[in-house]
């Protein structure tokens, strides 16, 4: 006789995963999906300190996702994802850059979201801000 902990028989490993989904719910799986987006986005923005994991249309589409099912939340979540979801899209606004008024899209020329670039023209009129506002992700009835 061994000690060694016998290793669950496939039936059993079924029931068990039987009974994990009848008490998850589509709330918990919405939940833990956006909370992964975000968490990818952040990694993919260079956000993990591993610039080699730098892509960033990944970002864009992880922060499309995120802002595609935040909606869907119970208003409480949606509350909580609201401000990592804010600070990725301005980190992806200034990683890409907003525009051709950008410069040249290094993040050390565009590292205020609110920094005009050097130019003697008057302030932007609303039709450039409205295009540049349309490359910053902002979650729907804001």
């Amino acid at each position: 006789m061994t000690d060694e902990p016998q290793q669950p028989t496939e039936e059993e490993l079924r029931a068990a995963l039987e009974e994990q989904m009848k008490r998850i719910t589509v709330k918990d799986v919405l939940l833990q999906t956006v909370i992964t987006l975000i968490n990818v986005s952040a990694r993919k923005l260079g956000l993990a300190g591993e610039e080699g994991e730098k892509d960033l249309e990944q970002a864009r589409q992880g922060i499309e996702g995120v802002r595609a099912l935040v909606p869907l939340l119970p208003a409480e979540e949606q509350t909580a994802v609201r401000e990592p979801l804010s600070q990725l899209q301005m980190v992806y606004a200034r990683e890409a850059g907003a525009g051709p008024e950008a410069g040249e899209g290094r993040p050390e020329e565009t590292s205020a979201p609110d920094a005009k670039p050097p130019t003697s023209d008057p302030p932007t009129s609303d039709p450039d801000r409205a295009q540049a506002r349309s490359k910053i992700w902002t979650p729907p009835g804001t």
